[in-house]
């Protein structure tokens, strides 16, 4: 039995062949990954997209190249120029040829590690962004990506440490990297296993380094594991924010047309009605409150006002101008949507903050995308927007740190920071415990005091009773009745009145 050559062994590690080749393969793992990286995100994309060429192709893409084996691909590539003799330049560099096989194999394996990050972004975060007027690429920038990469991030972690481990193959086409070093020294000196132990320990070296590395980066990424952050300062110039006059209610006035104009809309999913010729206007500093059973329709009406939910009949103005319809069944919106949106905000039932900023960047976020002002103009609105729902003292911390109460108003505060002619409230104490609601409910009371113009889904009948100046009874995808607090709650309705006695 031939024993281990410890001293051979330990003299490979100062040989500069040996460095120079574990700088090749990292050199290589790093673009492979990084390049892979970005491609893969746009092929994820595409494989998502509702464009059915691109959806296609993309599956084509990842269906074939993670079917064929990277030797295969390695030696293709390497021989390419015998058949493109214009690639022999480029190509005849074993490191040219390694690198883009393996980055051609490996975005199609990171393009579904992607896939799983977007997947894994609720809806509710691309519906928030939605409302805010922000862009397909602008939600993927602030939102989607940065939450769907820190999601995908521990496979695509062991992901890069398979492409390290891949790096072995290359010296099929003569790439001097770690293993074909040590394969020329061992046909020489015939000390295969010692060789090879010395081979193993140098990838372990750089896996074992990237993995250090990439759990640094898992770390900070991970927001909920960062330490408290200090309060931020709320200086009193920002005061001036805060203390604005309150728009001056006007209601229905003779000859201004309403905020929100309904027209006989109607809605369906499959051969369920959900709305049947709902016909419905808001005036200015109106507060319209939205009640009735489950399934009822309301909050598919509520999300047809902000385009979240598109519409088979029937046509929506705001402020006077058409706004989205369905003329002859297809589905329409203003040309001047991206603008407009704006006018209109959202606070949803499940809140819909974004986890991986800040209070007060959940608040800045629209503001800056829509360049509304200076940076430092813009934060000093934003605290003022949260002050006004009493979370200003909260601006430093992140949503995960915060009780649905306060999320609640957070996303009140987020809405309120694009200076909406008309706010929407999807169920907004649904998702709360009992003892939470009532400090989201002083909120609104707040706004509604200020003469903001409102229409809210509920149902809790006191608030809809006590802040309402119009309350809407639905039912089967019908507005069945409609009138002030004090008509809808008088009791004359027997099918209203058996709805409010089960609430």
């Amino acid at each position: 039995m031939t024993a281990i050559d410890w001293q051979y062994a330990l003299n490979l590690f100062l040989d500069s062949d040996f460095w120079w080749a574990s700088l090749t393969v990292v050199t290589l793992s790093v673009l492979t990954w990084t390049i892979g990286l970005v491609l893969g995100l746009f092929l994820a994309l595409a494989k998502e997209s509702s464009t059915p060429v691109l959806r296609r192709a993309a599956e084509v893409y990842i269906w074939f190249f993670r079917s064929l084996p990277l030797l295969v691909l390695l030696i293709f590539v390497y021989n390419l120029p015998q058949l493109v003799p214009q690639l022999g330049g480029l190509l005849s560099n074993p490191f040219a040829a390694g690198l883009i096989a393996m980055i051609a194999s490996e975005t199609a394996y990171i393009a579904e590690i992607h896939r799983g990050g977007l997947l894994g972004v609720p809806k509710g975060q691309l519906e928030a962004g939605r409302a805010l007027g922000i862009r397909y690429f602008g939600r993927l920038r602030l939102i989607i990506v940065p939450q769907a990469f820190r999601i995908a991030l521990p496979s695509l972690a062991n992901e890069f440490i398979t492409i390290v481990k891949l790096t072995s193959l290359v010296s099929v086409i003569s790439l001097s990297e770690i293993l074909l070093v040590g394969q020329r020294l061992y046909t020489q000196n015939f000390k295969v296993i010692d060789t090879l132990i010395v081979v193993a320990l140098y990838y372990v070296l750089i896996v074992s380094i990237f993995s250090l590395l990439i759990a640094r980066l898992e770390a900070w990424l991970d927001v909920s594991r960062r330490r408290q952050a200090q309060p931020v300062a709320y200086f009193e110039e920002s005061r001036d924010a805060i203390t604005a006059p309150a728009r001056i209610p006007s209601k229905a006035s003779p000859g201004v047309p309403p905020v929100v104009d309904i027209c006989g809309v109607s809605k369906s999913f499959g051969t369920k009605r959900v709305l049947n010729g709902v016909s419905l206007d808001v005036c200015e500093g109106e507060v319209v409150s939205i009640i009735g059973p489950s399934g009822s329709g309301k909050t598919t009406l509520i999300r047809t006002l902000n385009t979240l939910q598109d519409i088979d009949g029937g046509e929506i103005f705001l402020e006077g101008r058409p706004w989205v319809g369905a003329p002859e069944g297809r589905y329409q919106v203003d040309s001047d949507f991206n603008n407009r949106i704006t006018e209109i905000g959202m606070v949803f039932q499940s809140f819909n903050l974004f986890p991986h900023v800040s209070v007060l960047d959940n608040v800045m976020m629209a503001p800056l995308y829509h360049r509304r002002g200076e940076r430092k103009i813009i934060r000093q609105k934003a605290l003022a927007a949260l002050r006004k729902v009493d979370m200003h003292t909260n601006a430093h911390k992140f949503p995960h740190q915060l009780s649905g109460g306060q999320q609640q108003r957070v996303a009140i505060a987020r809405a309120l920071a694009m200076e909406p002619r008309i706010m929407l409230f999807d169920e907004p104490t649904s998702a709360l415990d009992p003892e939470l609601v009532n400090e989201v409910l002083r909120a609104i009371e707040t706004l509604a005091a200020e003469g903001m113009t409102m229409v809210i889904v509920t149902h809790e009948m006191r608030f809809a009773r006590k802040i309402s100046d119009r309350i809407v009874f639905m039912e089967h995808g019908e507005i069945v009745s409609k009138g002030k607090p004090e008509t809808i709650f008088d009791g004359t309705d027997s099918r209203l009145a058996t709805f409010l006695a089960q609430a």
